[in-house]
Order: structure tokens, then sequence, then C-alpha cells
């Protein structure tokens, strides 16, 4: 399969260049940790409100609005600035979508996580980077290869972008330690996991990027683990998998990069080794095999506007995608501009919030199927939906689907 004009998301998108003032970064911190704000309501809020702290003032009466039958919970300011207090101690900053070295790349996902914490090297987040992952029972063949992978790439300019687990994770870093390597952390950015691993990390933090959308001090969940996997793919222009089981988890960040947008590449393996099953599988899937890092390069430096090397070997003819339906119109995250005012809706609000309820049912529903379905303007139903929102009435599935709680 020939592969695909590339998507506009690897456009580097603009950003603002202002950092936020500290009492802004606080009310955003509150923002996000308050009740029903997840990464798509927090955007909305913003782009919304203008700010932060004009949000939190507005959020009671809007889910008040929405239907809630009680106050919302709204992060106190004293738990916020212990939280950016601990972060602090333990070396990290914070980091919103909305300052200018949030990194690009992952900014252009669907629903990029509002906040990291971040510790070490801050321009590692916006340079050209690949993401390499596998088995954490890796064999020595894995290993070996994942260690030339990861040198030879940085040697090239990428940044390696890894989650720090066992075996694969390990030898990527390891081997792009002294260029430049990211780690995406399951856990706050003070936790060692795995234990084994605590010097790695202490060196990662000093040298490299350590990452995480976690708050300092806790430590991962088992659901924390895919959430990480969003962010390893969301970070990089394209993710290697080097070795996986047919159930792993690292199948979980070729199906993100996948959604992304980003080029899935894998190595062949043994048909009877059990590691190999995933990687074989992604490849029959339409995944490009590859065997030699020039030929990820070939692909991807074309990608980031780098002049290549011409491979010596006879290349496949470029990457492709295992998802042909994978829908490449995915919208910017980040970017804190509202669009130009709309004219609203002459219809009342209880009459807006009656159709907007009318079009919702259990099944995920499009936004613009709603403006449709109601004849109200976007501008009312994206009112109505942050409301029902905040009352905790629907669910949202990215940046455009939404279903009702509750639905029979």
């Amino acid at each position: 399969m020939q592969r695909p004009e590339q998507p506009e998301l690897f456009k580097p998108a603009p950003l603002p260049t202002a950092e936020l003032p500290d009492a802004e970064r606080l009310a955003c911190l509150r923002l996000i940790r308050s009740e029903n704000v997840g990464p798509v309501t927090f955007r909305e809020l913003i782009n919304h409100f203008g700010g932060a702290q004009q949000a939190l003032e507005a959020l009671p009466e809007l889910s008040r609005r929405g239907g809630a039958g009680r106050t919302i919970r709204l992060c106190p300011k004293a738990d916020a600035e212990k939280e950016l207090e601990i972060a602090s101690r333990a070396g990290a900053v914070s980091l919103f979508t909305i300052e200018p070295n949030y990194p690009a790349l992952l900014a252009r996902i669907e629903a990029p996580p509002p906040m990291l914490y971040v510790k070490g090297r801050l321009d590692l987040l916006n340079m050209p980077a690949i993401a390499i992952v596998g088995s954490r029972q890796c064999s020595a063949a894995g290993a070996q290869l994942t260690r030339r992978f990861a040198d030879e790439l940085a040697q090239a300019g990428f940044v390696v972008v890894s989650g720090l687990a066992r075996g694969i994770d390990r030898a990527a870093h390891d081997a792009a330690l002294s260029r430049g390597t990211v780690a995406v952390l399951a856990g706050g950015v003070d936790w060692i996991y795995p234990p084994e691993h605590a010097e790695l990390q202490e060196r990662i933090g000093r040298e490299g990027c350590l990452v995480t959308e976690r708050q300092p001090g806790l430590q991962p969940r088992g659901k924390d683990f895919p959430r990480r996997n969003r962010i390893i793919a969301g970070l990089a222009h394209g993710v290697v998998i080097v070795e996986a089981a047919m159930r792993s988890g690292t199948l979980v960040t070729a199906r993100y990069a996948n959604d992304h947008g980003r080029e899935v590449f894998a190595l062949p393996g043994h048909p009877l080794d059990p590691r190999a099953a995933g990687t074989n599988g992604l490849i029959k899937q339409g995944a490009m095999l590859v065997t030699e890092p020039a030929e990820v390069l070939e692909v991807l430096q074309p990608i980031v506007g780098r002049k290549h090397r011409p491979a010596a070997h006879d290349g496949s003819g470029g990457a492709t995608h295992f998802d042909t339906h994978r829908d490449n119109s995915i919208q910017a995250g980040p970017i804190i501009k509202s669009a130009p005012p709309q004219q609203p809706s002459s219809r009342d609000a209880a009459d807006v919030m009656r159709a907007v309820l009318t079009a919702l049912g259990p099944a995920p529903t499009g936004v613009d199927a709603i403006t449709r379905a109601t004849g109200l303007d976007v501008q009312s139903v994206q009112i109505a939906l942050l409301e029902l929102d905040l009352a905790g009435r629907i669910e949202r599935q990215g940046l455009s689907l939404v279903a009702l709680k509750g639905a029979s």
C-alpha cells in the first residue's frame, strides 16, 4: 500500500508566546482539578471565557444550568498551591496547553492532556522525535536491535521517546540518553517505577526529560499505562515496535499512533516466538516492515523537513498505515483562541437545553449532527453541552462525540 499524503497535524501549530502569570497558572490547575472538567471541557471553558479564573467563577452557574443536583466541587486554591509546591521540590515544572513550550505534536492529538509535569530538558519536547517501544520480557536479540535503532536514530537528530518500562523501553532510553531521550511516566514524576530503574530515571530527569500528566506522589494504576501510551505516541512523528505479544500494551501505543496519524513501523520476528506475534500482526495489517534504522529515516526525515540519505537497501516503497479508514482531519487541540463569535440562537436557554437533550442518546453523537438535528447554531449547542458536561450528564469521546449518561 502506498503511503498516503501526510495530514496537517505534522505541521507545527502556532502557539502562544507568553508564559502564564503565576495567578493564571494556579487558576488553570484549579480548573483542571475541579469536578467534571476533562481535557475537552478545559479547552471549551478557556475558549469561551478567555481565561481560567473567569471559567472557575462561572462553573457553579454553568453546572446548575446543566441540571446538576448539587454544587460542583471546585479545587481549593490551597490544594493547587500544595501540588505545585510538591512538583517544584521534585524538580518538575507544570506545562499547560496554552504555553509556548507545550509539545506541538502532542498538542495536535485529539483532546491532549491539559497539563504536563516535566522534569529536565524542555527543549527536547519540540524536537523531531521517534518512539521505540516493545515487550518488557524482551529477547536478547530484541534488546540488541533496540539499542541499534535508538542509537542510529538519535545520531540522526531524533529524540527517542519511550515509557521507561523494563525490556525494550529501557534499552531504547539507555542507547539514546547521551543525545536526547524522553521518558513518559504512568505515575507522578517523583514516583520510581519500576524500582530497579531509579538510577536511570534520575539520569533522564537530569540529562533527558521526564513527562507525566499525573500528579506528584501518585503511584501508577493499571489504567494509567494506556493513558501514558497515548502521550508516547502523541510526542513522536512515528513509533517503532520491536517486540510485542498478541495481547500487549505495546499494541495500544501502535493503535494510538495510527489514530494520531503517526507512522507505525514494526520489526518482524520468528513466527514461533510469541513476543513477535503482535509485531507480525501489525505488519499484516499494513504497518511498515523495517529491519534497518535507515528505513525509518527514509520515511521520517522528509516529514520533518530534513534531507534524507538514500537507503542502502531496496526499500519497500514507503510506510503504510494499518487502519485505512483513519480520519486524518484531527483538529489542533491547544490553541486557546476563540473563533469569531456566531450569532447566538434566538431561542431561550431552556428551549435550547431541551432540544439538545432530545438530540442526545446513549450512542456517541457528533456535535455537527446535534446542530443539524436541532437547527441551533454551533455556539448555542457547545454552550449547552458544556453545561451538561459540568453537570455530569454527558460523556465525551474526543473533541466531537458526546453521549447521554444513563440513557436507555
